[in-house]
C-alpha cells in the first residue's frame, strides 16, 4: 500500500507519495507558495495567502488520487494570528484538513529522519532542524529521542526582528544555553533547508548520497560576508534560492549558534527531515496493519 504526506511550508506544499522505499517516490510534486509575503503587520494570513494554499491543496489532492496523505502545516500556518480560520477555509474549499505539528513533533519526526538516514551505527545523535519560524533539537541514542526542544528562533523570524549580526547571535546563544546542554559525545546532524544551503555555500558536494558536513570555520568565514551582501547579491551565491536570500544570513547565525551551544564544530548533513520521518512512521504503521491483517 503507497502512503502520501502533504508538507505545507511557507515556501512550497509538497505532496511525497511512497510505497516502501523513501528514495523511490511514487509522487513528488510541488507547488510554490510565498506565505512570507502574505502577512499583515498582525501576522494574519492575508486573503490572496489563503487562496493561493487552498489551491495547492487541492492541486496536491487531485494528484494524490487515491492514495491516502496527511497533510501538515509547520510554523508558517501554526503561528500565525488567523491559523485556526486559515485551517477551516482551507477544510471548507479542499476537503483536505491540515494537521498541526508541534515543534517537538516536528523535532521527534527530524530525529526518526535521521537515525534513519544515519543507521545504528550513527551512536548517540543531536539533530539540528533550523526552520523559517522555529528552531528544533532533538538527542538521543535509541529509536525514539530522549529530548525534544522546540523556540521561536528561525531564520524568518530572526530577520523580521531586525537585530543585527551580534545582537542575533546574543539572542540565540542565551535561548539556547537555558534549555539545552552540550553534548560533545553525540554525533551531530543537521536537518534543514538551511544547513543543506550553507553547506553548498561553503563548497561541499552536491547530490543526496553525497557525505557532506559544514564545519563552524566556514560560517565563521561566510557570516561576515553574507552580512554585506544584498539580498539580491545573496540570491546568486551557490546554494542559496531566490526565495530564501533574505533569511539567508540569519539563517547562518542560527547554525553556527547551534553548533556553538551543543559543542560541534561539525555537523553531517542529512538530506531527510520532518517530511521524511512521518513518511518512515506511516509505512511502518502500513507494514503493522498488513502483517495483524495476515
Amino acid at each position: 500500500m503507497s502512503v502520501g504526506v502533504l508538507d505545507v511550508g511557507c515556501f512550497s506544499a509538497h505532496l511525497v507519495v511512497v510505497e516502501r522505499d523513501l528514495t523511490r517516490p511514487l509522487v513528488s510534486h510541488k507547488v510554490r507558495l510565498r506565505l512570507d509575503r502574505e502577512l499583515d503587520s498582525d501576522g494574519a494570513i492575508s486573503r490572496a495567502g489563503v487562496e493561493s494554499l487552498c489551491s495547492a491543496v487541492m492541486a496536491a489532492r487531485k494528484k494524490a488520487g487515491d492514495t491516502p496523505f496527511l497533510p501538515f502545516a509547520t510554523s508558517s500556518v501554526r503561528d500565525s494570528a488567523n491559523a485556526d480560520e486559515v485551517m477551516r477555509k482551507v477544510l471548507r474549499r479542499t476537503g483536505v484538513e491540515l494537521k498541526v505539528l508541534s515543534g517537538k513533533e516536528e523535532a521527534r519526526y527530524s530525529y526518526t529522519a535521521a537515525r534513519h538516514w544515519f543507521g545504528w551505527s550513527a551512536g548517540p545523535i543531536v539533530v539540528l532542524d533550523v526552520g523559517g519560524g522555529t528552531v528544533e533539537l532533538a538527542a538521543g541514542a535509541g529509536a525514539e529521542p530522549e529530548r525534544t526542544i522546540s523556540l521561536p528562533l528561525g531564520a524568518r523570524t530572526l530577520t523580521r526582528t531586525g537585530l543585527s549580526v551580534q545582537d542575533m547571535r546574543a539572542e540565540v546563544h542565551d535561548q539556547l544555553a537555558e534549555v539545552f546542554l552540550g553534548d560533545e559525545s553525540a554525533r551531530a546532524i543537521g536537518c534543514s533547508k538551511v544547513f543543506e544551503q550553507l553547506a553548498r555555500l561553503a563548497g561541499v558536494r552536491t547530490g543526496t548520497y553525497a557525505a557532506r558536513q559544514l564545519k563552524i570555520k566556514d560560517l565563521e568565514k561566510w557570516i561576515p560576508r553574507l552580512a554585506k551582501l544584498s539580498v539580491r547579491e545573496r540570491a546568486e551565491l551557490p546554494g542559496i534560492s531566490r526565495h530564501r536570500a533574505r533569511q539567508s544570513l540569519a539563517g547562518a547565525v542560527v547554525a553556527e549558534a547551534l553548533m556553538r551551544v551543543t559543542g560541534h564544530d561539525v555537523v553531517d548533513i542529512s538530506p531527510w527531515s520532518t517530511k521524511e520521518g512521518l513518511l518512515l512512521d506511516l509505512v511502518e504503521r502500513s507494514r503493522a496493519r498488513r502483517e495483524s491483517a495476515a
